[in-house]
């Protein structure tokens, strides 16, 4: 009796555990040793995958990586010696940064807050929408606008997938709240399509603490994306290719990178595509079949940007199976460590961030971990040693209350306003104007600005913002401008009239190549973004000083008091103005400074490349001139730069529109 007493309890709970995951549990429980062991394996993964990558990274591109397996740590290798531990690069640096920030500002820091330490921390070795994101910050701008497809022309590309697995791994079991807040922070630095690989990878992230199936795990990643999402049908497409080739991944690797590479619309075809090496993860999961090494190398030889999709699915395959799944021979690559790498981190990349022992950063990041699961519902319980945490699984992130800051709306006398101080992040809360005057015939109602202002000038008012709990207000300096008389130049006046198409394609550019103008005759179109809308002065190729210009002519004088350069996508070889003055057409014919010129925002403190801003707006006021022509004059940055052909470019600007107001 009292052994069927006992397998009757048991068929019991084993029925209450079938129905609780047929329908959802609302609760996870996990040891704390456990979710030690699951964080210190996707850590130690993740640096395996990267340090193992980084000398296949861009190297396969037409072709996938030869089935010469293992590949091994190769040119890594000298690196781990050199540093006797892991040495940090990007795929491991921020996410070791954004840790310090879970300590110093609480489990959800502000955009606010992870702005000021990109700034502070990250000073070069950046690329991509990374460097373009940080450039619009040391412009004043915050997230979500530094990833903006306005402002941010690398939008697109693989950049928030290899800096974001801590906001899952630290909500383990909380797949709905890892993959907003994964979104969240991904549109640091990307927009749209560009940020659902990293949606994708924190569902699974936060969901692998709990299921070791990959082809589960992708389904739950599938499903937190956006249902008619670009990835969303790549991921299913990947799964496809899978069936259809079961045994033979080098043909799914090569329909799709004939669809997502070779075939890819211009403007985002580059090796560095969120959705491409997405592509590349996906599979590279599906033929390793849960086997560390294997999928390892698959992440490798898949190609283009190797080091980061392998570094992020060998972190996942460390929370799959902790750390007894992480080859003896990968964690101690080097003759005498016993601990893996030598429980050493070493930071190379980032300015001021500490050195640090693996197992501090593990222990640090566990607290962290049970930090937001008690503050989201969940419950510590059991005596030290033997400690048990329960998870709100139905935990729901909502972003920190705060301004987003970004450009103000760019109005014009007599024409209409319809402007949103609200993101998709903010929106949530309510708005309300608190003290000011809108420039006449404006409204402001729940965050938006209409009407149609009458009055040229500035207008400051106060912002506020709730959210039922706290408020914060914010003031704001509004410019209304004058008629825009660019369109009714009769002469555009350039040193440059013409991209040297040639010289372009030698160099080392990074953007689609429809994003260029082929004449300096668009930066008085109206057109800021897009294809077609960026002007490069880019000329001779010539180390010389070069001087740059760019202006208008009327047959009659106009009384002009204002200019704004509307600047266009950047280069890591330049693009970029390093001084800038005002010009105008004396009665007698002579070029003559402007009197009393300011310039809002200021110019970048420094001519360093991360400094630099793409798609932004400089307003130029100064006393009215009347006069038959203007321009702007200003030195071109020169660049140094790594490729040798890119190395004998002449400086350039880059500009897509010159606007000119009475």
């Amino acid at each position: 009796m009292k052994t069927f007493r006992i397998a009757f309890v048991v068929f019991l709970l084993f029925v209450s555990f079938a129905w609780d995951n047929a329908f959802g549990q609302k609760t996870y429980k996990i040891k704390v040793s456990e979710l030690r062991d699951k964080i210190a394996a996707e850590w130690i993964g993740q640096m395996i995958g990267n340090m193992y990558g980084l000398p296949h990274e861009n190297k396969y591109v037409a072709e996938p990586g030869p089935e010469k397996w293992p590949y091994g740590y190769s040119k890594s290798l000298d690196k781990l010696k050199k540093y006797e531990g892991a040495f940090s690069d990007d795929d491991t640096d921020v996410e070791y940064m954004y840790l310090l920030q879970l300590e110093k500002f609480g489990s959800e820091p502000s955009y606010t807050q992870l702005r000021e330490a990109w700034i502070y921390h990250i000073r070069d070795r950046v690329w991509l929408a990374n460097r373009a994101a940080l450039g619009l910050m040391h412009f004043g701008y915050t997230p979500p606008f530094t990833g903006s497809k306005e402002l941010n022309p690398h939008w697109y590309q693989i950049d928030p997938q290899l800096i974001n697995e801590i906001w899952a791994v630290t909500a383990p079991g909380m797949v709905n709240y890892a993959a907003s807040k994964s979104d969240w922070a991904a549109r640091i630095t990307s927009d749209d399509w560009g940020v659902e690989p990293t949606i994708f990878y924190g569902a699974m992230y936060s969901a692998a603490f709990f299921e070791k199936d990959i082809n589960k795990l992708i389904e739950i990643g599938i499903k937190a994306l956006p249902a008619n999402g670009r990835f969303t049908a790549t991921a299913k497409e990947m799964i496809a290719l899978h069936a259809k080739f079961p045994s033979d991944w080098k043909a799914a690797r090569q329909e799709m990178a004939q669809k997502y590479y070779v075939n890819e619309p211009q403007m985002t075809k580059t090796i560095w595509n969120a959705n491409l090496n997405g592509a590349c993860a996906i599979l590279a999961m599906l033929y390793g079949d849960n086997n560390f090494q294997r999928t390892l190398d698959l992440s490798c030889a898949m190609g283009f940007d190797a080091d980061n999709q392998a570094a992020t699915v060998a972190g996942l395959m460390g929370v799959i199976n902790g750390m007894k799944g992480l080859p003896e021979n990968l964690c101690l690559p080097i003759e005498g460590w016993k601990k893996p790498f030598n429980d050493k981190y070493i930071n190379i990349t980032r300015f001021d961030l500490p050195d640090a022992n693996i197992s501090d950063i593990i222990d640090r990041t566990l607290k962290a971990t049970i930090d937001l699961v008690v503050s989201k519902g969940g419950k510590l319980s059991g005596k030290p040693g033997n400690q048990v945490l329960s998870i709100n699984t139905e935990a729901a992130f909502n972003p920190p209350l705060e301004f987003c800051l970004g450009p103000l709306p760019q109005m014009e006398i007599n024409k209409p306003v319809d402007f949103n101080f609200y993101t998709e992040a903010n929106k949530i809360y309510n708005w309300s104007l608190v003290s000011g005057t809108l420039p006449a015939g404006l409204a402001f109602n729940n965050g938006k600005l209409t009407g149609i202002p009458t009055t040229s000038g500035y207008s400051k008012v106060t912002l506020q913002l709730d959210n039922g709990k706290q408020k914060i207000s914010r003031d704001f300096n509004l410019l209304v401008r004058g008629t825009n008389i660019a369109a009714t130049a009769d002469t555009i006046l350039a040193n440059v009239r013409e991209l040297n198409d040639k010289v372009l394609d030698s160099c080392w550019y990074t953007f689609g190549k429809p994003m260029y103008a082929k004449t300096v005759e668009v930066i008085n179109d109206g057109i800021t973004a897009g294809e077609g809308s960026v002007f490069y002065s880019l000329a001779a190729k010539t180390k010389i000083p070069k001087v740059d210009y760019y202006g208008y002519g009327w047959k009659t004088p106009q009384k002009i008091s204002m200019l704004a350069l509307h600047t266009g996508c950047l280069e890591e070889f330049g693009g970029w103005f390093t001084s800038l003055n005002v010009q105008y057409l004396d009665k007698a014919g002579k070029w003559t400074p402007v009197e009393k010129t300011s310039i809002t925002p200021q110019f970048p403190e420094t001519d360093i490349v991360f400094y630099q801003p793409h798609f932004v707006e400089y307003v130029i006021c100064f006393d009215q001139v009347e006069t038959k022509a203007i321009r702007i004059i200003g030195d071109a940055k020169i660049e140094g730069h790594w490729n040798k052909y890119t190395k004998q470019v002449s400086g350039f600007t880059s500009v897509t529109e010159l606007s000119v107001y009475h």
